[in-house]
């Protein structure tokens, strides 16, 4: 495995998130940052799953330090049909600072094969990473799942679905691991809205293909269909001017996540767009601090030095 390259993608994306989005003011590095090199490790296209002749691999990073250590798994976005693991290295660094191990993984695009594709490959990704949880010192009471847009979609599939359902392939006599909680910023909750009608994205239309059962398979796709007592405590993101997953969609899924008794919360940013466009720093930091502060009434983070 390539550590070295790796290692250098991580100070790479380090480096950009301190001086890229300052550029009109200049500000001091945090101490985590300055040192984060230090203590994380990073390993790189881990692969999980073969289909074909297509690799499915992740990224880790993983603190140098012996101690178990909950992990957060995160999708990237691009409607399915584009984007990668390493356009998303600065997002996950916040984590990092926060002692979270990170997985990093791709999945099948639109152009490798069409829905579910992607979801089997992240119930896959996540099982994988459960199995082999003791070689990498994680914790299996902490795993979140995050990611944004397309990739929020696959976080809320993940962690909502279950072997019954029928959409993990050959991971679905793997054992079903514990989700603490999810991360959805401006996830798909309703593919059948996007396939067809007012809302229509050609994206969503192209992944779910043009079968005849495509508002079925829609349906299907859709974390809304899922929404049941028992699910693991989902914290929503979403700007209520986003032009390309609609607003209302997160509304949606508030509110049915409250009828079922499921621990969740909605963050609203007024004016935002889609994919933080028009997100202040001041209102991600705000953003940053509700997601901390959900993880850790819902036990899924444990601040450094802090008894359980």
């Amino acid at each position: 495995m390539d550590h070295s390259r790796h290692r250098w993608s991580l100070c790479a994306a380090a480096t950009l998130f301190a001086i890229a989005a300052p550029l009109s003011a200049q500000h001091s590095a945090s101490d985590q940052s300055v040192v984060l090199e230090a203590h994380v490790h990073g390993t790189a296209r881990v692969p999980y799953r073969t289909v074909g002749d297509w690799v499915g691999k992740l990224d880790l990073y993983l603190p140098t330090d012996s101690a178990p250590h909950a992990l957060l798994i995160y999708f990237h976005g691009g409607g399915w049909e584009h984007g990668n693991k390493e356009m998303v290295v600065a997002t996950v660094i916040p984590y990092l600072e926060m002692g979270f191990a990170v997985a990093n993984v791709d999945y099948r695009l639109t152009a490798d094969s069409l829905a579910p594709a992607a979801v089997e490959d992240a119930r896959c990704a996540v099982k994988w990473l459960a199995k082999n949880a003791a070689r990498y010192r994680l914790d299996t009471a902490r795993f979140v799942l995050a990611g944004g847009s397309a990739g929020a979609h696959l976080a809320l599939m993940a962690g909502m679905l279950r072997a019954s359902d029928g959409l993990d392939g050959p991971c679905a006599s793997d054992p079903e691991p514990r989700i603490a909680a999810i991360i959805d910023d401006f996830g798909i909750a309703d593919v059948d809205e996007l396939i067809d009608g007012p809302h229509r994205a050609h994206w969503a239309a192209e992944w779910i293909g043009d079968g005849p059962d495509r508002h079925a398979l829609a349906k299907r796709m859709s974390p809304l269909t899922y929404v049941r007592p028992g699910l693991p405590p989902i914290i929503a993101v979403h700007g209520d001017a986003d032009k390309a997953v609609p607003y209302s969609q997160s509304v949606r899924l508030h509110a049915a996540l409250d009828r079922a008794g499921v621990p969740n919360e909605l963050v609203t940013v007024p004016g935002g767009g889609h994919a933080n466009h028009n997100f202040s720093d001041a209102e991600m930091i705000r953003i940053h601090k509700r997601v901390e502060a959900f993880l850790l009434a819902h036990h899924a983070w444990l601040p450094a030095g802090r008894a359980p």
